[in-house]
This record gives C-alpha cells, sequence and structure tokens, in this order.
C-alpha cells in the first residue's frame, strides 16, 4: 500500500505546484488530486471547458515531482445539494451528469486509477427511501460509464449524506452495480460508531483516506484520536485490498477542521502508518508529548 496526501491539505498554499513540492518533500508517493467547487486549488467550473489544458497542467506537475495521482475527487460545489446526483429537479440532475462526464475524462486524461465524488443526501419534503433510490439509479449510471472507461467510481459516505450511516453505505454499494466507497473513518467516529461497525465497508473500498478524530470532531490531532490505524490496516489486509492511503487532514472552515497543525498531524500519521505498513512498533514522539 502507498501513502498519499490530499492536495486540499495545504489549501493555503499557493499556487498548486508548490503543494506539490510540500508533498514531495514529505516523501509521499502519491497525490489525492481534489477539484472542489468555490475553493480548491483547481477548480471544476474553472475547468470543465478546456479539460485537456488541466490535464496538461495536472501531469506535468505529479511527473516532474515523480508523484503518482492515487485518486481524483470531485465535489461540486461548497454545500451538498448543488449539482448533487440525486437532486429531485431532472434539470439539475442533467448539469451534474455533465460534470460527472467532465471529471471521468479529466480522470483518463491524467492517469486515474479511479474516480471518488459524493452520493447524494435526504431531501425535506420527501421520504429518505426516495431520496436514496434516486441515489442507486444515478450513482449506478456513472458506475457502468466509469467502469467501461476502465476506471472505479467511488462515494465518500460523508456526515449529512445519503449514507452518512455504515448500514446504509452498504446497502448502497449492494444496490448498485460497480459502485465502491472512498472510506474514511472520521465521518463515522465523529457519530460516535464503533469501529467494528465502520469495518464493515472495508471489502467496498476502492480508497481510504485518514486522519485523526474522535466523538464530535471529525478532525482530531493523533494524539486525541480514537482511532486504531494498525487495526485499520490489519483489516484491509485481511479483506485483500489493494489500493492507496490518502492521508487527509483539512484546513476549512468547517465542523473544527481548522483547529489542526496540517503539516505536523500528516508527518506524525505518514510515520505511524509507515511503522505499520513495516511491521515496526510506533509511539508518539516524545517531543511532541
Amino acid at each position: 500500500m502507498r501513502l498519499a496526501c490530499a492536495d486540499n491539505t495545504f489549501r493555503l498554499l499557493e499556487p498548486w505546484e508548490s503543494v506539490l513540492d510540500l508533498i514531495r518533500l514529505l516523501e509521499l508517493d502519491g497525490v489525492d488530486v481534489c477539484l472542489m467547487g468555490n475553493r480548491s486549488h483547481i477548480r471544476p467550473e474553472a475547468v470543465r471547458d478546456d479539460i485537456p489544458a488541466a490535464a496538461a497542467r495536472i501531469s506535468k506537475g505529479l511527473e516532474r515531482r515523480e508523484l503518482a495521482v492515487s485518486d481524483l475527487f470531485v465535489i461540486p460545489w461548497t454545500d451538498f445539494q448543488t449539482l448533487a446526483p440525486n437532486h429531485p429537479a431532472a434539470a439539475e440532475r442533467a448539469r451534474s451528469r455533465m460534470l460527472f462526464e467532465g471529471m471521468l475524462e479529466l480522470a483518463i486524461r491524467i492517469g486515474a486509477p479511479g474516480l471518488t465524488m459524493l452520493p447524494g443526501v435526504d431531501w425535506e419534503a420527501e421520504r429518505h427511501e426516495d431520496s436514496f433510490q434516486r441515489s442507486v439509479d444515478e450513482l449506478g449510471w456513472r458506475a457502468e460509464r466509469t467502469r467501461a472507461a476502465g476506471l472505479r467510481l467511488s462515494i465518500e459516505p460523508h456526515l449529512g449524506s445519503i449514507a452518512q450511516a455504515p448500514d446504509e453505505a452498504r446497502r448502497l454499494c449492494q444496490q448498485t452495480p460497480d459502485l465502491e466507497l472512498t472510506l474514511d473513518y472520521s465521518h463515522f467516529v465523529y457519530q460516535g460508531y464503533a469501529q467494528g461497525a465502520i469495518e464493515t465497508l472495508v471489502p467496498h473500498a476502492r480508497h481510504f483516506h485518514a486522519r485523526g478524530a474522535r466523538k464530535g470532531r471529525m478532525q482530531a490531532t493523533l494524539r486525541d484520536s480514537v482511532i486504531d490505524f494498525e487495526r485499520m490496516v490489519d483489516v484491509m489486509r485481511e479483506t485483500g485490498y489493494g489500493g492507496d492511503i490518502g492521508l487527509e487532514y483539512l484546513w476549512i472552515d468547517w465542523e473544527h477542521l481548522n483547529d489542526c497543525d496540517t503539516v505536523s498531524e500528516t508527518i506524525l500519521l505518514r510515520d505511524r502508518l509507515l511503522a505499520k505498513l513495516r511491521g515496526e512498533r510506533w509511539s508518539y514522539p516524545a517531543s511532541a508529548a
């Protein structure tokens, strides 16, 4: 398993190529390239009219630093409703499909192994099952096209989504052929789910996000985190997981995700995961205690 880092971890660093320089200095192997509406370095609304140019920039930046692309992660906008795949309005779903098609082309051009998107949300004035089944239908259409292109599609079952409970995330995969998960324990730990309940989703995982978390805090320092990352790696190995682990400490004004030093926490989690992957013992550095 390779360790990668989300370029969105260092959002304050400009330009985007400088973020790649930092990820290279951290001696990580790959990058989760994040396109997030109205906030990321490279934004979906800015590149959708010239996908080849965006792909050329991304590929050039990665190749010059000998970094692999571990994933392409796309969030349409700063809220979860805009361009949601299960939007009740057919016209909005059509616009969402257009965005998906452009991002799939981008993923192909940069050599990404897969594409991560969001699963949709519950909509007021309708039953959960109606919102859920619309996600199944739309994500099934996307997964089929992604697989036909030689890539894999996954959704992140995030807090506030149609699949924020482990059982619903698993059911979504079971009912949607070719759909997989980009699994981030923190969204479930925040809600108070035990690690054992989250581990039932590992067989459905195509990609992983990793950061510290505890109940009520979606992002926590590694010292305060309750996630057993060594056990996480053991379960990944037991289930035959063959993808990367993307370190994903963030600095955004949502759910206190701007309370951590993303550089230091990324280094600490990197060292802890590398120690486990190498069969070595890790302990929290005395100088940081």
